[in-house]
């Protein structure tokens, strides 16, 4: 009574029992401002007596003033809303802040504005008031933690309120919307505002976000035109939120944010009621499960809120005790550095709410077991926390003991949060990193010593974390190895998890955390069930282990990603990779490694099912096996473009395993070639075949009608690589007189057999929904482009008798039939080879070759010891070698005939042709050439630099050339490209470009 009669009555009972907060004893500087606001107020109104009496009343009161005072240290955010408005602090002095608060909820909601600027800067002046009437009432330490937040919680409600019957009369003056209450716009609007989270329990922060999800019945809406429906609520929403968040001269009201929807990535920011509904029943998670016990109708067409939330309750609350889905709700805030061992908890810098032992633990707490046993237990749906630690002591869920510490750190820690938010008004639950920033928040709690302040947080926080990690004592680790958050449920990012992942080796760790989330919401064909992301979850972390392993984590992530997206359903494959860790490890060498396989997983998934089949890295093909599997494919297919499909799957599943078998070292360079090669074959002959087939349907058959396809290039050297062409050429022969096919539409047979031609070109060539499968050239025939497609056997003798050039003769060296009749295939063989071992003018095919190898130098010349095929003394040097030695010998020595290079070389060597000298320069450097080659091809579609290549890649270079590293490789190349271009001056002639 004695304070109340010192202050005049101006000065409200409640204030006057303000707890004096500490001071540093420097507070008269940080006290000037409040001070120095009377002065500004009684300047600006002179009429302002009475509150510059109250103003003096309050500092007549030493615990007030004290509390103030500190207040101005330590709170720069609540220091300026004091000084910025002396005559507010005056009025908020006057009264009973609960009198005040249900005020201001009044005024946001009843009070009609005439424009968007007038309600933004009405709401945003009413939440300064609220923010100072709470701050003041909190730190005055007049009310609970509860009290604190419901206050905030009600003039978010209200704020939301009033913006939104803004917004809804705004469209309705418009025209946009018809509402049926114009004068009560929310009544009956059929747009609904649900709360989620701290706003939907009542336990809002100072600088909290609101989290809603933003629902509409359609059936319901206001709205003309329903095909206008969507957009109209879309912009609602759009308004709805910047009146709530964009910053003015007046600060904002609420930062709003609309991410716990469903699926936000791929809807839009007002959902209708169906389609919510629909999205939970089939696609829900459990974190969202979590979620929803807070949802609650805040704004809005409440009673569509709340049909909306008892609709979806079978999703929320599971019939039976839900054991099941605890692991994958543990994994929203999964704590394995929580676990022995890794119990240290640092106070600067340390998260209060996401940290080890903070707020989040208490409330998974208490919102796993709510899952688990909500279902069949009613009492255990509340929204707050407090409440239902209550309610699971009372259902022999936990021990009295841990409700009541639990009940105490969540009161200790939400105050100090609100500190923290208090000093700037900022989104953070971090504590400052320096000892002057702790001593801060310490004396807004109370506390004038720091050390005590420490002492006692850190034994909260040590309490909670040993409650969360007893709760979740059985539960698989799923983290990274050594200790980490991996954290990837919700929208927001989880700091550690951030942490976690860069340690790991990821540059992007935000991208790799949107991709996963991405995941959960099942925004892939392989993770729309709830069997699949819960392997997923299970697996996650054993993925981001062996990727972190590669040399590139993010590229090799960006192809997993890319792999996932392409898979039709995920429970196997996840399953497979889970429980295979040699599966797995073998999918990240490929994914970190191999761009070009990567892209091949990645449209076609299936081919890592064949990695797990025990021969695949014992014997190479067999022919035999593979004509069979095609075989298959082509009797499976009902028509043409689907035996084009078949062909392609079959082909780029075959390529990709000799693919990784060439990557993983399982087999040589010259092993590939030839198995590409047989690959090649066998897909020719039997899309000859089919092609074959497919022509006669129509028109029939060539009386006596014969062909043979000729492989020339890399494929008739059995030297492919994962990115030859097919050099081709069709030769055909029929019987003497034949003029027409005799089908139904007969052709000549030129016409027929270039029409055969072209079905194998397409057969093999042409993209499909399958993609593509070759590139075919068919410019090696008689007179190149210029001449027909197919070449009949006669024109094919005659050309090479006179017109051939030494280039053409030279590209014969290399040809190998690879499908055809049989008796014409070794008729064309004999022929070749009679070709071939024509004498030939010695001096003037050395010449003919070392100009033509001129003429590419000057065209494609390089210095790139990395262009293994064009640089001097690269593959072309030693090729020519070979094909001009076969050209000139091969009349006297026909044995030198062989379509492979180093088979060739050695041949000559056998015949006494090339010295054994030079063959142990050529014969070597070849081979080098095709295991780099082999590497490059497997992993680049395109020429590759070494210095931007993969640690891995460079690794795998290495490997197959037996050197210890890049640098020796590299000598040894030059060496031997030096070497080689000598040979070739030697033994054919000099170059000159």
């Amino acid at each position: 009574m004695a304070q109340e009669e010192q202050t005049g009555g101006l000065i409200d009972p409640f204030w006057l029992k303000a707890t004096a907060l500490p001071l540093m004893g420097e507070a008269d500087a940080a006290f000037e401002r409040l001070l120095d606001s009377r002065k500004s107020l009684l300047a600006r109104d002179a009429t302002a007596e009475e509150q510059i009496a109250s103003l003096d009343a309050a500092m007549r009161v030493p615990n007030l003033k004290a509390m103030l005072a500190a207040t101005c240290e330590n709170s720069p955010y609540l220091r300026e809303l004091m000084a910025k408005d002396a005559a507010r602090l005056s009025s908020i002095l006057s009264e009973c802040p609960t009198a005040r608060m249900a005020r201001l909820v009044q005024q946001s909601i009843e009070e009609p504005q005439a424009s968007q600027a007038d309600i933004m800067r009405h709401l945003r002046l009413i939440k300064q008031d609220a923010a100072l009437t709470i701050g003041l009432a909190d730190l005055a330490g007049l009310w609970s933690v509860n009290q604190v937040t419901n206050a905030l919680t009600d003039i978010a409600d209200a704020t939301l309120r009033g913006a939104l019957r803004f917004v809804l009369s705004e469209f309705h003056r418009r025209g946009k919307l018809k509402l049926p209450y114009p004068e009560d716009p929310e009544r009956d609007c059929s747009y609904v505002a649900l709360a989620m989270g701290k706003h939907g329990a009542g336990e809002l922060n100072y600088s909290s976000d609101i989290d809603l999800i933003i629902i509409y019945d359609g059936d319901k809406a206001p709205c003309d035109d329903p095909m206008e429906m969507s957009s109209i609520f879309v912009r609602l929403t759009k308004q709805l939120v910047k009146i709530m968040q964009d910053r003015t001269a007046e600060g904002y009201v609420f930062r709003t944010d609309l991410r716990l929807r469903p699926d936000p990535g791929a809807t839009p920011p007002a959902v209708s009621l169906l389609a919510a509904l629909q999205y939970y029943e089939s696609m829900g998670q459990n974190w969202e499960r979590a979620a929803l016990i807070k949802a609650r109708a805040c704004a809005g067409d409440i009673a569509v809120g709340e049909g909306f939330l008892q609709e979806i309750v079978p999703f929320i609350w599971r019939k039976y005790f839900d054991y099941a889905a605890l692991a994958d709700v543990h994994s929203i805030k999964r704590q394995i550095h929580a676990h022995k061992g890794h119990d240290t908890i640092a106070i600067k810098g340390h998260n209060v709410k996401l940290g080890r032992g903070g707020i989040r633990e208490i409330e998974f707490f208490v919102q796993t077991q709510q899952l688990i046993a909500g279902g069949r237990n009613p009492a255990l749906r509340g929204r707050e926390t407090i409440p239902m630690l209550s309610e699971l002591v009372k259902l022999s869920w936990i021990e009295p003991e841990a409700r009541d510490a639990l009940t105490k750190a969540y009161a200790f820690l939400r105050k100090v949060e609100h500190c923290i938010q208090m000093q700037r008004d900022e989104q953070t639950q971090n504590l400052p990193q320096s000892d002057e920033g702790i001593a801060e928040i310490g004396r807004m709690m109370g506390y004038p010593d720091a050390d005590q302040f420490k002492k006692d947080l850190r034994g909260w926080l040590e309490c909670v974390q040993s409650h969360y990690v007893e709760l979740f004592r059985e539960e698989h680790e799923l983290g990274a190895e050594g200790g980490g958050n991996l954290v990837f449920t919700g929208e927001d990012d989880d700091p550690e998890t951030l942490d976690t992942l860069s340690r790991m080796g990821f540059q992007n760790p935000r991208e790799v955390t949107a991709a996963i989330r991405s995941w959960h919401f099942g925004r892939y064909p392989a993770t729309r069930s709830t069997k699949a992301r819960e392997r997923l979850t299970e697996f996650t972390p054993d993925l981001l282990k062996a990727l972190s392993n590669t040399d590139n984590a993010d590229a090799a992530f960006l192809s997993f990603n890319e792999f996932l997206a392409a898979l039709p359903s995920g429970v196997q494959v996840f399953s497979l990779l889970r429980n295979n860790p040699q599966l797995l490890e073998i999918l990240t060498i490929i994914l970190g490694t191999s761009p070009r396989l990567a892209a091949t997983v990645g449209r076609r998934p299936r081919v890592i099912d064949a990695l797990l089949d025990p021969a695949f890295f014992g014997d190479m093909l067999e022919r035999d096996n593979l004509e069979s599997q095609l075989d298959r494919m082509l009797k499976e297919a009902t028509h043409y473009e689907e035996a084009l499909d078949g062909a392609r799957i079959f082909g780029q599943e075959q390529l990709f395993l000799i693919g990784v078998r060439i990557l993983m070292g399982a087999i040589s360079a010259s092993q590939a070639g030839a198995a590409y090669a047989m690959l090649a074959g066998v897909i020719i002959r039997k899309m000859l075949d089919f092609s074959q087939k497919e022509l006669e349907r129509r028109h029939g058959r060539i009386p006596g009608g014969r062909v043979a396809v000729l492989a020339m290039g890399k494929l008739g050297g059995r030297e492919m690589t994962a990115g030859s062409d097919l050099d081709l050429m069709l030769l055909y022969d029929h019987d003497e007189g034949a003029a027409f096919s005799d089908g139904e539409k007969p052709l000549a047979p030129s016409q027929y057999f270039a029409r055969l031609t072209q079905r194998l070109i397409t057969a093999l060539s042409a993209p499909t929904a399958e993609g593509e499968l070759y590139e075919v050239d068919f410019r090696l025939r008689p007179s190149g482009n210029s001449g027909p497609l197919a070449t009949s056997l006669k024109s094919f003798k005659s050309y090479h008798a006179k017109d051939a050039w030494t280039w053409e003769h030279m590209a014969l060296t290399r040809a190998r039939v690879v499908a055809g009749d049989k008796a014409f295939s070794q008729v064309v063989r004999d022929e070749v080879v009679g070709i071939l071992t024509q004498p030939r003018d010695e001096a003037a095919i050395r010449k003919d070759i070392a100009q033509m190898r001129g003429r590419i130098e000057s065209e494609k010349g390089t210095s790139d010891l990395w262009n293994i095929k064009q640089v001097a003394g690269g593959l072309v040097d030693v090729e020519f070698i070979a094909q001009c030695y076969q050209l000139i010998h091969a009349h006297t020595h026909p044995a030198v005939l062989h379509a492979n290079t180093a088979e060739t070389l050695r041949l000559c060597v056998d015949e006494g042709l090339i010295d054994v000298g030079d063959a142990d320069t050529l014969v070597p450097a070849i081979r080098l050439y095709h295991d780099l080659t082999q590497i490059v091809r497997v992993c680049f579609a395109e020429q590759f630099d070494p210095d931007t290549a993969t640690k891995a890649f460079r690794q795998a270079l290495v490997r197959v050339s037996f050197e210890p590293d890049m640098p020796r490789l590299e000598e040894r190349m030059r060496d031997c490209q030096t070497a080689v271009r000598a040979c070739f001056e030697k033994l054919v002639g000099s170059v000159k470009s």
